[in-house]
């Protein structure tokens, strides 16, 4: 496998200063609103602007691996852009558009998987993860759904791919891709790098705080929503999981849900860790609980204001789908044609 490190990744993100390179990430519009994809995505991503040029992609083809009520998905991708916008991402700046609206996705993604090995697709942990929880529908597009992430990002050529610590993986895999692809065939992909913030990268569950926060548990009341109400996510982190101690210090193998807890209230409140545990010196952790909520509560109220209020405005998300959709479309169909003419295809 083609193995990135951090030296790699530091040398991409240096020479990005230096001239405006390409990142891209694409998120399921059935989870992009958890604190977790905030902290760990979506805040980010709204800085990069100018520094970079971005594509953010709704990935709703991505999310039919697992079934879906059509309804409900067509709300949540209206949902996912208007959350995005009031994240920051402005699309005059950046290019935000939906995965099925531009069919090169698609088109390339049949090609990769002719060029991706069952050995490597079978290796995926989110295949076994979604497996075990979908044993009823372990379908083909579940198992081969890495090369059509593959083709998501080698599309655009970009430098850089925002994700989480837990998706490092399907870099690497989409970089396997790309060499094998570019060995047969010539300079063809760009191989991209992984970029993975240093704080707030992986938010864990507030009652399994072993576990990333996930929307796929939110029965469990452990995961937090942007578009919660306040006296929702407050009641979220009076329940969270701590331990029987009751010192506030920071140690994520023995004190995961204190850890998280601080990780979470490091991130809001721009605190380090050795502040935050001056701070509640004594005090327990019931308090740790409620400025961390409190915190998370200040920090969604504006965004899911601007939110609400988009979702009304129906004529604007379309407006702004169909022009993403527009440029996204202008670059992913020079790379495909590319493809096309190097693997003997006749183009129309």
């Amino acid at each position: 496998m083609n193995k990135i490190t951090n030296e790699t990744i530091n040398k991409a993100e240096s020479e990005a200063v230096s001239g405006k390179k390409t990142i891209l990430s694409g998120i399921q519009p059935t989870g992009v609103a958890t604190l977790g994809s905030y902290l760990g995505a979506l805040r980010n991503w709204a800085a990069l602007a100018d520094t970079y040029s971005c594509y953010y992609s709704i990935v709703d083809m991505h999310a039919i691996t697992v079934r879906q009520v059509p309804a409900e998905l067509r709300r949540l991708q209206y949902e996912q852009l208007a959350v995005l916008i009031a994240c920051g991402i402005d699309p005059d700046k950046n290019v935000l558009f939906v995965q099925s609206h531009v069919p090169a996705h698609a088109q390339l993604a049949w090609v990769l998987n002719c060029y991706t090995m069952f050995g490597e697709l079978s290796r995926m942990t989110q295949f076994k993860d979604k497996s075990s929880k979908n044993a009823d529908n372990i379908n083909a597009g579940l198992f081969s759904y890495p090369a059509l992430q593959a083709a998501d990002i080698l599309l655009y050529r970009p430098d850089l791919v925002p994700v989480g610590a837990d998706q490092k993986q399907h870099v690497e895999l989409t970089r396997d891709i790309a060499v094998r692809f570019n060995g047969i065939y010539g300079d063809v992909f760009k191989l991209p790098e992984p970029y993975i913030p240093k704080v707030g990268a992986k938010i864990m569950d507030l009652q399994k705080p072993t576990s990333k926060m996930s929307k796929s548990e939110i029965d469990n009341g452990g995961c937090v929503l942007i578009m919660d109400k306040p006296e929702d996510i407050m009641r979220s982190f009076k329940r969270a999981v701590t331990d029987s101690e009751t010192s506030v210090r920071y140690d994520a193998k023995n004190k995961p849900g204190v850890s998280n807890l601080m990780q979470i209230y490091s991130v809001c409140s721009g605190k380090d860790f050795g502040a935050i545990e001056k701070e509640f010196e004594g005090k327990g952790y019931g308090e740790l609980k409620t400025r961390a909520g409190e915190a998370v509560i200040e920090l969604f109220r504006p965004i899911r204001e601007e939110a609400a209020r988009l979702i009304g405005d129906r004529a604007y998300l379309q407006a702004v789908m169909k022009d993403g959709a527009k440029k996204a479309s202008f670059t992913a169909n020079k790379t495909l044609s590319k493809v096309y003419k190097k693997i003997g295809f006749i183009e129309l």
